[in-house]
């Protein structure tokens, strides 16, 4: 069988995907991590009646593609809450910005660790018909865990460079929404940004996409908010990348 030919725009010469929610399906156990962090701390600040974290809405707009970090301290601060910054290395039992944010990890990790990770299938498709194609390829992720995750889901030899947590620290690169993850990976993979086109499902992905003045940005709606997505920068929205074959 011969792979089908990715429809992209001919001035693209590489692709820079966003994992969780585009190549694997790891945002829902972001999401459910980041719900069981909050509501524990907001339960034991405001009682019974506290205001649980939404999943949909509070995830998509605070925390999704964001530094873990940066997600513990938007969240917060939506409901006027303002913790110490605390040092990286705090116990997740410590009420500061580093320790929800150990406390998100750690519960992430052992979800991972009991549900494995899988990849989309369409994403899956798509990675290997834009290789077969000749296109250069890199996976641009907030997570610390990108390279766990990448090797677990079965991806790792199909991406050529990977900048992700781990390595914004490293080299003092902002997270999303700022586009300076993208810009590196374009940087790495010797394209201009004109050449290359982000894939992202958070709103934060889609600003950091249009603020880099990439030449393509492609939406990936996994929850229904195709028309944030538009309103944010992209200039298609897909519900699987399957749809660009």
């Amino acid at each position: 069988m011969t792979t089908p030919a990715p429809k992209l725009p001919p001035a693209i010469t590489a692709c820079l995907f966003d994992l969780d929610g585009v190549l694997t399906r790891t945002a829902v156990v972001h999401a459910a991590a980041w719900r069981e962090t909050f509501d524990d701390f907001l339960r034991h600040r405001d009682g019974p009646g506290f205001r649980p974290f939404d999943p949909v809405h509070d995830y998509d707009e605070y925390v999704d593609g964001r530094p873990r970090a940066d997600g513990v301290r938007t969240f917060l601060a939506s409901r006027g809450v303002r913790l110490p910054e605390g040092s990286p290395d705090d116990p997740p039992d410590r009420d500061t910005v580093q320790g929800l944010g150990n406390r998100k990890n750690e519960l992430l990790l052992r979800k991972i660790r009991e549900d494995g990770v899988a990849a989309y299938p369409g994403s899956v498709r798509f990675l290997r018909a834009v290789r077969a194609a000749g296109l250069r390829t890199a996976v641009v992720s907030s997570s610390a865990n990108c390279r766990d995750v990448v090797a677990s889901a079965g991806l790792a030899q199909d991406l050529e460079v990977r900048v992700d947590g781990v390595v914004a620290a490293e080299r003092g690169l902002p997270g999303k929404p700022r586009p300076d993850t993208f810009l590196e990976a374009a940087r790495e993979l010797g394209v201009t940004p004109a050449q290359a086109a982000v894939f992202e499902d958070a709103l934060a992905g889609m600003d950091a996409g249009r603020a880099g003045d990439f030449g393509y940005v492609v939406g990936v709606d996994r929850t229904g908010q195709a028309e944030a997505l538009r309103r944010h920068g992209a200039d298609i929205v897909v519900e699987d990348l399957a749809e660009l074959l």
